[in-house]
């Protein structure tokens, strides 16, 4: 049994005990609570959501908070002595799927 979820604008295909990395949510460490199912596909039947699928759950368990890898930007115009440099790491969270609840 595996399920499409939407977390923020980002879809993520699961199955259970999946653990994968999201962009960081409003949960804490340690807490668990539910997404949004659009998708659930069991052994002979899927069910499509429109937009979600009622009834279906997916319990999702915070693991860890962590940061991604360096980004380096630059830009410059050439012959004006204008050059510019910065840099991001995204924040981002550890998730384990706890259970898929089907319809």
């Amino acid at each position: 049994m595996y399920a499409v979820i939407s977390l923020g604008n980002k879809q993520y295909k699961i199955q259970n005990n999946d653990i994968f990395l999201t962009e960081k949510t409003e949960n804490s460490v340690g807490s668990q609570f539910e997404a949004k199912v659009l998708l659930l596909a069991d052994k002979n039947k899927i069910h499509i959501g429109s937009p979600s699928v009622k009834d279906a759950k997916v319990s999702l368990k915070v693991l860890e908070d962590l940061r991604g890898p360096k980004i380096h930007g630059f830009k410059y115009k050439k012959r004006k002595n204008y050059h510019r440099q910065w840099g991001h790491r995204q924040d981002l969270q550890k998730m384990q799927v706890v259970k898929i609840e089907s319809v």
